[in-house]
């Protein structure tokens, strides 16, 4: 048997010692490297390890229901054909630098162990379709110029594709993956479609140098310092993902192993240093996101059911002052610096994560609020509104004269966002002021013009004009009559909402009733610009 001759080993057993002596037989004595031809060992089982290291298969090499009992050993293999490996069994799969000239074929292949494709070369279309992994995969660098596919392939631990690169379109998925997928690194050059169930999703420092479009389940994704040149839209996958791969047409669910029980939400764990402006999000959990450092928040669509983290809720207290929050959307980074400040149910910040202070915040919230607006969805954006007035009303950083304005405006109205707190004080000072109408404002009683009411000893005199009102005497307990009362409340209700000419009061009611004219209308006003707020559309 010579360097590069045809094999035909089907559903032969090979211990460690006959697989030696075969492919002895055809090494070639310059590279000594085994050299083959057409190679068939479909429904071969290998006992023991099975050393193609280095082989070179020059032409169409058949695996097919092939069993490896040990390690199949396929480092730096060259694949000059298409290389069939459908329904393989494998313990512990090592193609590391193997080369793949035609189509790799792995369709219903099963993984029992460890199966490594680091820094492979695929230059005809990878088929993983059913493929089971029931330990960890691991394609760490490998370069894919055709497509793969991974149709219903199943993930038992983490799937690795860090610095993997894909030239042509691609459709990855849907898979499931009960541990890790992740895409660190990743180069996606064309247009990319990815379908997967999985625990956790990692596309730190990914390029998605074309249109991207990920549909998930279960996830965990973190983006951080992603380069989205093009539209990358992920969105929440609410049922489980069909299996198409079947020659019947029938469309049956796929298994999602390891993750069931789960909440199948999709939640986003970062978008730091991401340029968001390409960014869609359909239904993503953004409770716990970290945004600081993001680019172009403002440009951030935000769709469906995109969940920000809550205040906490109840009445609870900082040391004896009872505190009762308002209920709104707050980023993650207000939550770790609430907490940080000592404040109670606050969601703390993960140990290696920075405590940002009021300062780097506001800005966030402005460019969310901007994004909201641009949609005209005024209502949501007043959320951001109002997270950005808080955090300039607590940086340390700015005038005194300007936290004390922001004070009082949280205080009167929350910002003329919280029409209850604004129609609360708008009561209280209408019941001030009648009060102080009922004890020292409405006079003793309503002077009449006078007609000749002067009396003198030769008889009376008629003068007319005006008299001035009578400041009411008596105990103060004595002044607060039903008559009066109803009084004061037409004076006030006058004087506030119909603005009626001013009447006949006492120098005290005189006065309180300007300064009525000058408070109550403006937090009536405040509560209608909150209202307002929340029915614009």
């Amino acid at each position: 048997m010579e360097p590069g001759s045809d094999l035909d080993h089907r559903g032969t057993s090979f211990t460690e010692d006959l697989l030696t002596q075969v492919l002895d037989a055809v090494r070639d004595p310059g590279t000594r490297r085994p050299l083959l031809g057409t190679a068939r060992f479909d429904a071969a089982r290998f006992l023991g390890d099975a050393d193609f290291d280095g082989a070179h298969f020059r032409r169409e090499v058949g695996f097919e229901q092939a069993v490896f009992n040990g390690t199949a050993r396929f480092t730096a293999t060259t694949f000059s054909g298409d290389a069939q490996f459908e329904r393989a069994r494998f313990s512990e799969a090592r193609f590391g630098d193997a080369r793949f000239d035609g189509d790799a074929w792995f369709g219903e292949a099963r993984f029992a162990g460890e199966a490594r494709f680091d820094r492979a070369r695929f230059s005809g279309h990878a088929r993983f379709g059913l493929a089971g992994f029931s330990g960890n995969a691991a394609f760490d660098g490998p370069r894919f110029l055709g497509n793969i596919g991974l149709q219903g392939a199943v993930f038992g631990g983490h799937a690795w594709f860090d610095g993997a690169r894909f030239e042509s379109d691609t459709r990855l998925g849907p898979l499931v993956c009960a541990g890790s997928l992740d895409l660190s690194s990743v180069v996606f050059a064309a247009p990319v479609v990815i379908e997967a169930a999985a625990g956790k999703m990692w596309c730190t420092r990914t390029r998605w140098e074309a249109k991207a479009v990920l549909r998930l389940r279960y996830a965990t994704v973190d983006l951080g310092e992603a380069v989205l040149a093009h539209p990358l839209s992920i969105t929440a996958q609410a049922v489980p993902f069909k299996d198409r791969t079947g020659t019947d047409h029938t469309e049956d669910a796929l298994p999602e192993d390891g993750l069931d029980g789960r909440d199948a939400r999709v939640r986003m764990a970062s978008l730091r240093g991401v340029d968001t402006a390409h960014l869609v999000l359909h239904d993503v959990d953004l409770t716990h996101c970290l945004l600081s450092g993001a680019v172009h928040l403002d440009q951030l669509r935000l769709e469906g059911d995109c969940p920000l983290a809550l205040p906490p809720a109840g009445v609870l207290r900082r040391g004896r002052i009872p505190m009762r929050w308002t209920t709104r959307r707050t980023l993650a980074e207000e939550q770790h610096w609430r907490a940080a400040q000592g404040y109670g149910a606050w969601t703390a910040a993960p140990t290696d994560v920075e405590v940002l202070e009021p300062s780097a915040l506001a800005p966030l919230y402005r460019q969310l609020r901007k994004s909201f607006e641009d949609g005209r969805n005024e209502p949501d954006a007043a959320d951001f509104y109002y997270g950005e007035m808080e955090m300039r009303r607590h940086d340390r950083k700015r005038p005194r004269g300007e936290r004390a304005l922001l004070t009082l405006y949280w205080a009167v109205s929350g910002y003329g966002l919280r029409a209850s707190r604004a129609l609360a004080w708008l009561l209280g000072a209408m019941a001030a002021t009648v009060l102080v109408m009922m004890l020292w404002g409405v006079p003793k009683a309503v002077p009449d013009t006078a007609t000749g009411a002067s009396a003198t000893g030769r008889g009376t005199s008629q003068a007319g004009g005006t008299a001035d009102p009578v400041d009411p005497g008596g105990p103060l307990a004595r002044r607060l009559t039903s008559e009066r009362f109803e009084r004061s409340v037409r004076v006030v209700i006058n004087s506030a909402v119909f603005r009626s000419p001013t009447q006949s009061l006492t120098t005290v009611g005189t006065y309180a009733e300007m300064l009525s004219r000058l408070v109550e209308p403006v937090l009536l006003g405040l509560a209608a610009l909150a209202f307002r707020g929340r029915v614009k559309r």
